[in-house]
Order: C-alpha cells, then sequence, then structure tokens
C-alpha cells in the first residue's frame, strides 16, 4: 500500500485512539456501519464540542477579524473593512450550503481534486445523517459538521481582503470571493481533508482527496486557509496596485484599541478552530488547545523582543502581530506537536514573518496592506513544514494513524525527512493553484467590470462613498 495513506489523517497515539473509542466498541468495532448505527455511536460530548467551536470560530470572522483589520486602516475606510468582512462571511455560508460542502466533501471517485454534487443544496444532509471523526465507530451529527466547516469558508476568503485594503469596490470583491471559494478554497479542502473516514477506508482505499493520499499532515487548515487566503491576497495586492500615497503619505492605524480586541477574540475563537478540528472532545482535543494557547504567546513574546532589539520598543501592534503569526503557524501543527515544540514553532515564526512584513515588502515595495501574505501565507507555511518535525514521537509529538487496517492502529514508524517532503509538495501544490486562481480572476475583473475606485473615490475614502455612509459620526 501507499506509505501516504500510512501518514495521512489526525495525530492520535495509539493509547490515545483506544480511550477514544466507546466502552463497547473496544471490544465489538463495527465495519462501515449504516446510519443506524452510526446513530449509536453519536456521543453528546462531542456534538456540543463541536456546537460550541463552529461558533468561537464563526467569532474569530465577526467580530475578530473585522475589528482587528478595521483598526489598522484609516477612519475612513473603517466601515468599508467591517462591511467587506460581513458580508463575504455572510454569502460565503449561502455558497457553502447551496455547492460548496458537496465539492469539499463528498467523494470525487477517480478525481482527487473536486468532490461531486451528490450532496448540493444540502440534499441527504438531515439529522439522521452522521459524519466520521478520526477514531473507529465514533460518529457526529452531519449537521454539526457542516456548520464546522463552514465557519472555515467564511473566514478565508475573508483574511484575503487585507492584503488590499483601502482600495477595492464592493461588488467585484463580492463577485471575486465567490469564483474564488469555488475554484480553489473548495477543490484545496477536498484535496487536503476529504477521505473515506476509519470505519470505510480499508473498503474504500482510493476514496480520498490528493493531498491527503500524499499523506500531507494539516490538522486545521495552514494549507486550506492560511497559505490558500495569504498567496491570493498577494497576488490581489499585487494586480489592484499601491495605494494612492502608497510611501509618500503616512498611513497609520486609526484605531489600535480595536485591533486589539480583535487579535485578542481571534485567540480565543482560534481555539474553536484548532481543538475543534479534532472533530471529537477527548485527549487530542486538549494537546490542541494547550499547543494553541502556549505557540501563541510565545510569538506575541518573540515578536515583543525583535522590536525592543530593533526599534528599542516593543509595540502592541507588533505584539498582536506576532500573536497572530503564531496563531498560524500552529494550526498546521496543532493536533500533532506536544507543547513545547510548538513554544519554540511560536518563537521562531515571528522573526521570519518579522523579516517578510518589514525587510521584504520594503525591498520589493509591494503594498500588502494589512500584512496578509508575510503573516498568513509565510507563516502558514511555516507551520506546515514545522509539522513535520513536531509531530515525531522521538520529540514527544502525537505520531501518526494508519487508517489503512480496521481497526486504525498507530503507524509503525515515522521518518521526518519523508514527511517534510510530502509537506512541502502540499505547500507548493496549494501556493500554485491558488496563485494562479487568484491571478486569473483577479485579471479577469480588472479587465471587464473593474475592481479597484478612482482615485477621487479612493482619497476621500470607501465608506461614504461605496457604503453611503461611515463609521464615525462626529
Amino acid at each position: 500500500m501507499k506509505q501516504g495513506w500510512k501518514t495521512a489523517g489526525l495525530a492520535l497515539g495509539a493509547a490515545a485512539l483506544v480511550a477514544a473509542m466507546p466502552a463497547w466498541a473496544q471490544t465489538a468495532l463495527i465495519k462501515a456501519p449504516d446510519a443506524a448505527q452510526q446513530a449509536t455511536m453519536v456521543n453528546k460530548g462531542d456534538t456540543a464540542w463541536m456546537l460550541i467551536s463552529s461558533a468561537l470560530v464563526l467569532m474569530m470572522s465577526v467580530p475578530a477579524l473585522a475589528l482587528f483589520y478595521g483598526g489598522l486602516v484609516r477612519t475612513k475606510n473603517m466601515l468599508s473593512v467591517l462591511m467587506q468582512v460581513f458580508m463575504i462571511v455572510s454569502v460565503a455560508a449561502l455558497v457553502w450550503c447551496t455547492w460548496g460542502y458537496s465539492i469539499a466533501f463528498t467523494s470525487g471517485g477517480d478525481n482527487h481534486f473536486f468532490g461531486g454534487l451528490s450532496k448540493a443544496f444540502l440534499v441527504g444532509v438531515s439529522a439522521s445523517t452522521y459524519a466520521a471523526t478520526f477514531s473507529n465507530n465514533v460518529y457526529i451529527p452531519e449537521f454539526a459538521f457542516v456548520c464546522f466547516q463552514m465557519t472555515f469558508a467564511c473566514i478565508t476568503p475573508a483574511l484575503i481582503v487585507g492584503a488590499f485594503a483601502e482600495r477595492v469596490k464592493f461588488t467585484p470583491l463580492i463577485i471575486f470571493t465567490v469564483l474564488w471559494m469555488t475554484l480553489a478554497y473548495f477543490p484545496i479542502a477536498h484535496m487536503v481533508w476529504y477521505w473515506a473516514g476509519p470505519d470505510f477506508l480499508v473498503d474504500a482505499p482510493t476514496d480520498y482527496g490528493y493531498l491527503w493520499g500524499l499523506g500531507a499532515l494539516d490538522f486545521a487548515g495552514g494549507t486550506v486557509v492560511h497559505i490558500n487566503a495569504g498567496i491570493a491576497g498577494l497576488v490581489g495586492c499585487l494586480v489592484i496596485g499601491k495605494r494612492v500615497g502608497f510611501k509618500s503619505e503616512p498611513m497609520p492605524p486609526h484605531s489600535l484599541t480595536m485591533t486589539m480586541i480583535g487579535a485578542s477574540l481571534l485567540w480565543v475563537g482560534w481555539f474553536g478552530f484548532n481543538a475543534g478540528s479534532n472533530l471529537e472532545s477527548n485527549g487530542v482535543t486538549a494537546v490542541a488547545f494547550i499547543n494553541t494557547f502556549v505557540a501563541t504567546a510565545a510569538a506575541a513574546v518573540s515578536w515583543a523582543v525583535i522590536e525592543q532589539v530593533v526599534h528599542k520598543k516593543p509595540s502592541l501592534l507588533g505584539g498582536v502581530t506576532g500573536a497572530v503569526a503564531g496563531l498560524v503557524a500552529i494550526t498546521p501543527a496543532s493536533g500533532f506537536a506536544a507543547p513545547m515544540t510548538s513554544i519554540l514553532l511560536g518563537l521562531i515564526v515571528s522573526p521570519i514573518c518579522f523579516f517578510f512584513v518589514t525587510t521584504v515588502k520594503n525591498k520589493l515595495k509591494y503594498d500588502d496592506s494589512l500584512d496578509v501574505f508575510g503573516v498568513h501565507c509565510v507563516g502558514g507555511i511555516i507551520g506546515a513544514l514545522g509539522t513535520a518535525i513536531v509531530a515525531d514521537p522521538a520529540l514527544g509529538g502525537q505520531g501518526v494513524i494508519d487508517y489503512t487496517q480496521f481497526p486504525a492502529v498507530a503507524a509503525s514508524s515515522y521518518n521526518i525527512a519523508t514527511q517534510l517532503l510530502v509537506q512541502a509538495k502540499a505547500v507548493g501544490i496549494t501556493l500554485v493553484w491558488s496563485g494562479v486562481v487568484s491571478a486569473i480572476l483577479f485579471y479577469g475583473l480588472k479587465l471587464t467590470i473593474g475592481i479597484r475606485p478612482s482615485k477621487e473615490v479612493e482619497v476621500e475614502g470607501l465608506d461614504i462613498n461605496e457604503h453611503g455612509e461611515r463609521a464615525y459620526n462626529y
């Protein structure tokens, strides 16, 4: 069998895998259970945790991301950023239920890049259908899974807008969102996260997404969310061009207070993002939770120390940016790492992201308004590659599970170099796929209906011109 099948999937560890199973299931596992049998394998605690996690991730978009981004722009564009994030979340939710869930999480047959349309409009999904977790004979209501993954689909395109904030028209942005989700987000989500499930893979050994089949590890969205959105943001800011007055007039954040509130809410919500990605409430959920906690703290401290050395003053903006970089980096590794290696990952990611948002951006002179590429894409790459290292059981990592056997067992070996190569392939494919799709869409909109407002509108501000209102009326 392909080695990729043995290294793909969620880190549980042999002991945790057994502990996660219901007591009766440890002696009477059922291969390929039907819906009636799956109904008996649902735990109320798992279901409650997934619904809470879904609410936490929604909070990451609105209000957290909206406030984080909104505080960083100038007063005249505050409301436009809030509106963009809020409406992207709303539109994305509708697209997800209409065709996104089906493309991302149904079988594509011999096609490992897209799912089918068998569950378009959520046909066949009901209170009596169930979604697999990462443990044999453990299920959650399918609607709980739909809601949880919907929040990921909502926040990912919302992240992109920070790269070209203050200079994009609203309607073309919404059109871009629908098309980008369809052509970039859903396929990459399918490639990374879709598989038949632990009770079915043995009998359907080719029913998986392309990158899952290669053995790529992405616990909560390093590739699917952060690299995907980060590279799209870079392409967008390059195609749209620099803000009027970029580098010739000051453009300070209008409210770092709001940015700090947004960043703090992101940190809280991220526990649902990462720990919720375990799809169950067990020991590995706690692993992802503590890793998310400490990696973020380490990255915030690391960024503050760098600024103390370079600028002689640690800034609040630097601290919260470091925290977000830590959250991004630990995302793909959160269920695979140990707390101390998570701290190291957080300490490492901030200097690298700091270099990109200062030296690299200034050298190449691109106007990534809110450092979407420098934090999300670069941080996501560091996290995705770092996952190959921190998952190693020899370093306290959780290891990986061999799902080609029933019941699933701990993989017999783990090789960092082999896994690092697989992770690099996943990073490269995500960069190329999303980058090409984004370039086509941005250029297409630029050359047809136009995506950038006039100079006069941009100078006056998007709030009053695009939406007929202001964030503040003094």
